[in-house]
Order: structure tokens, then sequence, then C-alpha cells
């Protein structure tokens, strides 16, 4: 199975909304690598990090119904290499 890694960069602009996005999380939750959250009082927003190794079509989903959330932005960065279950990647090397 072809899998990518990327990064979803998420700015929660109304903290209401933070339950459903850790639920959606949750149900991602094998996919995801890491995830780092940092509070911006000063701004009144929480920036998230979350990093993901994934098929494109989970990728897509899940940065999909996080994009979807009222009062929450998202980005997503794609990593160009393309690599398959079991650790060997397109590009040669292990």
């Amino acid at each position: 199975m072809e899998k990518r890694i990327a990064i979803i960069a998420v700015i929660v602009e109304n903290v209401r909304f933070v339950e459903r996005l850790n639920t959606i999380l949750h149900e991602y939750g094998k996919y995801i690598i890491g995830r780092m959250g940092l509070p911006y009082p000063q701004a009144k927003v929480n920036i998230i990090s979350i990093a993901v190794d994934a098929p494109q079509d989970i990728i897509s989903a899940l940065s999909g119904k996080i994009g979807k959330l009222e009062g929450i932005s998202s980005k997503t960065l794609y990593s160009n290499i393309i690599h398959h279950d079991g650790g060997n990647d397109d590009t040669g090397t292990d």
C-alpha cells in the first residue's frame, strides 16, 4: 500500500470545537506519528501540528474533516516521497 508523510497545521480559533477535533484525531489515531499543541493566549488561539503517515486518501479524508470544523483553520503539507508498508520506499534506499 502506498503511503505518504504529511503535516497538518491547525489553528483553533474557537475552543468550543476542540472536542470535535479530538474525536476526529482519535478516529485516525493509527496514522498519527505525533502531535504538538501550542497555546498562544496573546492571540487567543491554539496551534496544533499533526504528523501523519498514511495512504493519500486517508490523509485527504482527515484533512477534509478537520477543514470543515467551524472555528478551526487547517492546511496540509505533503512529502513528495511515496513509500510502502514494510519500510521500503520508491527511492531505492532503505
